[in-house]
């Protein structure tokens, strides 16, 4: 299948013409270019479909998108190594010093490419996968061996190769293959709906919380860490800051065995090196990172998990503020986050429902007074509904800190009316939404210009919220925005009453 790139030709040219200029035309071409190019592969992609199952035709076309990168990154070392003409180049040292993974001659893009037309395309893609891995040991046992199962239709297989063999997004920028398979995983995410939701969380959440904590160097952990969102977010947030992303060393946990394939594969196209323990395993009875304390935590754990293995954990010395209550995990997520962050310094920034606001019920409400009264909780923001593609309630932001800068005081940002729909179920925070957010914070730690807003923001005192049973929900500390309505009560009625 060939499929139509003109666009991105015309566009490229373009940005070329425009090089000399201030850049800002030219990153702007160039964001608009890339963003072009991850609907048009998703679009040709997902025509390939076909009688593919949806969970596994993921694991088809990402699989094939890091095949493409590791090749691509591959053939740029590999030639850089032949011009310097020293004979290093095929000495894998000089390959991994750059973080980048040797490439067999069986599993470079050039071979997959010559067969991508035979019948036998599954059958190469997996033995390219099978030599990766050999050479790799980092990767064994995470590279999708599916492509020459009999449910795989090997035609489709070849289409989908030749999809980003026509798509040249080295052109385009460094992190485009990155970029795209981030696309494409919350694509994914949204097809298998309640199913996503167990490697995804959506990008502008993930953003706002990497922009409240700032994660600029240091370690950064996620005991529940998905595809790595988190730690990819991360490494944007440094760089875009002008910092070094090796200076941000990345701990990561996750119970689904096929989940944590996908984040070995998302953080090795990003380049991002990572410690995602020795297997899947569960958080809570499995800790990888036992002894392990860390400056970062950005998390977003299974919402209200009831079957989480409490009555075998009633000893567990993270219970220090009480045994969370064996129906519902939130309080165990959020106690062993806090003895996780290191004890002077660290942060935690924490997706949550709200239930984990109010809730009394099973020692819930005695724990979260602990909390309080030790003065770990730094902010709490509610969130507006349909953010999720599992769930169309409303969520809440918990933020957790070890040595407050605002001793006695919780920041609480009331957000629900931010976002924007971008469908019929499904809003986003646009970058302005999560800049105001993040800002508000920011200003409140540091005592610089921040003023409470009637409907928006409160800084309460330890004392107002134990007046208040310890319920942290922001609506009740915020207050209400009075609106303007000069419009006569009888005309209202009848509108009200027509609708």
């Amino acid at each position: 299948m060939k499929t139509d790139y003109k666009t991105f030709s015309l566009a490229l040219s373009e940005i070329r013409l425009r090089q000399h200029d201030d850049g800002g035309y030219a990153r702007m071409a160039k964001e608009t270019l890339v963003t072009s190019l991850e609907d048009k592969l998703w679009a040709a992609a997902d025509k390939l479909r076909g009688s593919i199952a949806s969970s596994k035709y993921k694991d088809v076309v990402l699989g094939i998108i890091f095949l493409k990168y590791i090749s691509d990154r591959f053939d740029q070392r590999y030639n850089e190594l032949l011009a310097e003409g020293d004979g290093f180049e095929d000495d894998r040292d000089e390959y991994e010093r750059f973080n980048v993974f040797y490439v067999p001659e069986k599993a470079r893009w050039q071979h997959i490419i010559g067969n991508a037309t035979k019948p036998n395309i599954g059958q190469v893609i997996d033995e390219a996968f099978i030599a990766i891995e050999k050479e790799n040991p980092k990767l064994a046992g995470v590279l999708p061996k599916i492509y020459s199962g009999a449910d795989i239709d090997q035609r489709r297989v070849g289409e989908v190769v030749m999809v980003f063999e026509n798509a040249d997004t080295s052109l385009i920028e460094e992190d485009a293959l990155g970029r795209v398979y981030e696309y494409f995983l919350g694509k994914f995410a949204f097809m298998l709906g309640q199913g996503g939701g167990e490697f995804y969380t959506p990008s502008s959440v993930v953003k706002l919380l990497v922009e409240m904590t700032e994660p600029y160097e240091g370690t950064i952990y996620d005991p529940c860490c998905g595809s790595g969102g988190m730690f990819v977010q991360a490494q944007k947030f440094v760089k875009a800051h002008g910092g070094n992303a090796y200076k941000l060393s990345v701990y990561g946990q996750e119970l689904n065995a096929e989940t944590r394939r996908l984040a070995t594969m998302n953080l090795a196209i990003r380049g991002i090196e990572a410690n995602l323990g020795k297997i899947h395993a569960d958080t809570f009875h499995e800790d990888q990172f036992k002894d392990e304390k860390f400056d970062y935590i950005l998390a977003n754990p299974p919402f209200n998990i009831s079957d989480w293995g409490q009555e075998s954990l009633l000893q567990d010395a993270r219970w220090k503020w009480g045994i969370p209550a064996r129906g519902n995990a939130n309080y165990a997520w959020l106690s062993h986050m806090l003895t996780k962050l290191k004890p002077s310094k660290g942060v935690a920034g924490i997706v949550l429902a709200n239930g984990s606001l109010s809730s009394q019920t099973s020692g819930e409400g005695n724990i979260r007074a602990k909390f309080i009264e030790e003065d770990l909780v730094d902010c709490i923001v509610a969130l507006p509904d349909k953010l999720f593609f599992t769930t169309g309630i409303p969520v809440c932001l918990w933020f957790l800190r070890r040595g407050k800068k605002r001793k006695g005081e919780v920041l609480f940002i009331d957000a629900r009316d931010k976002g924007t729909m971008i469908s019929r179920k499904l809003r986003e925070l646009e970058d302005e939404d999560i800049q105001v957010i993040a800002d508000t914070y920011h200003r409140w730690l540091k005592n610089e210009g921040y003023q409470d807003e009637i409907g928006f923001c409160k800084s309460a005192t330890l004392e107002e919220i134990q007046k208040h049973d310890n319920v942290l929900t922001p609506g009740r500390y915020v207050g209400v925005k009075e609106i303007a309505d000069d419009e006569p009560f009888e005309e209202k009625m009848e509108k009200l009453v027509s609708k």
